[in-house]
């Protein structure tokens, strides 16, 4: 081992870090590295956005958790941990991603819950061309056929992902020419995370370095084809039981998921602006694409943007859990996941209720089933959903002020450089960051 990244998710979603010779490692595990506060007020771009409390002035240290610690294996020699942002004094400086979700974590924690949680990865595989990105390895959705072609790139990174402790449980091919599905084992809030910033990092690495093609997570790479979310699913435990269904009904839901459920379904429009938070999240969340473009839930209902999904039969005990389907992978997942949890907490503490879940497609019901399942419409662009998450006193209250100002103000930034590329340009900048 020769190399050690220290690395950490920005609040634009983008991985990103420094690495240390290996000599270096034992002072570097205490000290951390040293890294501008500017560094956290770029954007999915690379611009550098102004916001006061993250000038190129002042040093923050980035510190690696031990627990994180992986070999890369599509490298020779290099390592990996994920870091925290602390301030010399080694506190959390109040633009941490990681650390707005332990402290959403603790407030669940003291009301005596936990959350577990998995993302369920959408990507394409693509080949440069001078056209720009192509998709590779198509086939039939979930066919053998399609398994088959894509397979010599998915081995591998099924492969990294096992050497890296992150078991996969499902590798399929998705809808669009050359888009893959990965889904891995649930864990704890911080380690779902943790799990999906590597992830997204080993995808990229065994393709682009072993195969010599390109990944993007980008949640709409192509105006022709689908989109690729990153499904969110999560479920309450109170201790080691699964708190989210009644004693004896695992095709119900407890008061405690009811609770729990309303709150994020209230917070839902500000919400987005953490767990699609790019310009191109707003071209997936379209009527009738698998995506979700209201407020709405239903059970096993994929085109409401909270899915109950129903318990696998022998697991009923453990496997009772809720999918959030408006999110995608261009969102830092310690934001997406911290947002989720501060937007439960807020309907158990203000003991919500869910409306009527919805039995068919948001999109098609009449103006009085839609009022009874509580349907309203989603932001459909990254400017108003900022706005309501500006207007949000408990996910702004749980960001602070300066990661919430960060936020906004690199979104923003992100919103206004976009709109002026056009979309096609947007596509094609994104497409490799992504």
């Amino acid at each position: 081992m020769r190399l050690v990244r220290f690395l950490y998710g920005d609040p634009s979603g983008v991985v990103r870090g420094k690495q240390v010779h290996a000599a270096r490692l034992p002072e570097a595990l205490t000290s951390g590295l040293g890294l501008t506060r500017a560094q956290n007020a770029l954007n999915v771009l690379d611009d550098l956005v102004p916001v006061d409390g993250m000038e190129p002035v002042g040093e923050i240290r980035i510190v690696p958790d031990r627990a994180t610690f992986t070999r890369l294996p599509w490298l020779d020699g290099v390592a990996s941990m994920l870091c925290d942002q602390v301030g010399h004094d080694g506190l959390d400086w109040g633009g941490c991603p990681r650390g707005f979700l332990r402290r959403a974590v603790d407030a669940l924690a003291a009301a005596g819950l936990r959350v577990e949680a998995a993302f369920e990865n959408e990507f394409y595989l693509a080949e440069d061309t001078p056209d720009g990105p192509r998709p590779w390895g198509d086939g039939p959705v979930y066919s053998s056929a399609g398994l088959d072609r894509a397979a010599v790139v998915v081995n591998d990174i099924v492969d990294a992902l096992d050497a890296q402790g992150i078991q996969v449980e499902q590798a399929i091919n998705e809808y669009g020419p050359g888009q893959q599905e990965i889904s891995i084992t649930r864990a704890d809030a911080l380690a779902a995370a943790d799990r999906q910033l590597q992830l997204r990092d080993t995808v990229r690495g065994v393709v682009e370095t072993r195969h010599g093609l390109l990944a993007s997570f980008a949640p709409k790479p192509y105006a022709d084809h689908v989109g690729s979310g990153c499904h969110l699913h999560f479920s309450l435990w109170d201790g080691d039981r699964n708190a989210m269904t009644p004693d004896g009904d695992p095709f119900g839901l407890s008061a405690t998921a009811r609770a729990f459920l309303a709150g994020v379904l209230d917070h839902l429009p500000a919400l987005v602006a953490l767990t699609c938070p790019s310009y191109l999240s707003y071209a997936r969340l379209q009527p009738s694409a698998w995506a979700a473009s209201t407020v709405s839930w239903g059970f096993d209902n994929r085109e409401a943007a909270l899915r109950i999904a129903s318990p696998f039969r022998g697991r009923e005990d453990v496997s009772p859990n809720a999918e959030l389907k408006t999110c995608d992978a261009s969102s830092n997942p310690h934001l997406a996941l911290g947002g989720l949890v501060l937007a439960g907490l807020d309907g158990l503490t203000r003991e919500l209720t869910l409306p009527e879940p919805a039995a068919h497609d948001p999109a098609h019901l009449d103006a009085e089933a839609a009022r009874r399942c509580g349907i309203r419409p989603l932001p459909t662009d990254q400017a108003t959903a900022l706005d309501a998450l500006a207007a949000d006193p408990v996910l702004m209250a749980g960001l602070g002020d300066l990661l919430g100002r960060c936020v906004l103000a690199t979104r923003r930034a992100e919103y206004a450089r976009c709109t002026q590329m056009g979309d096609e340009a947007v596509r094609r900048v994104t497409f490799a960051v992504l």
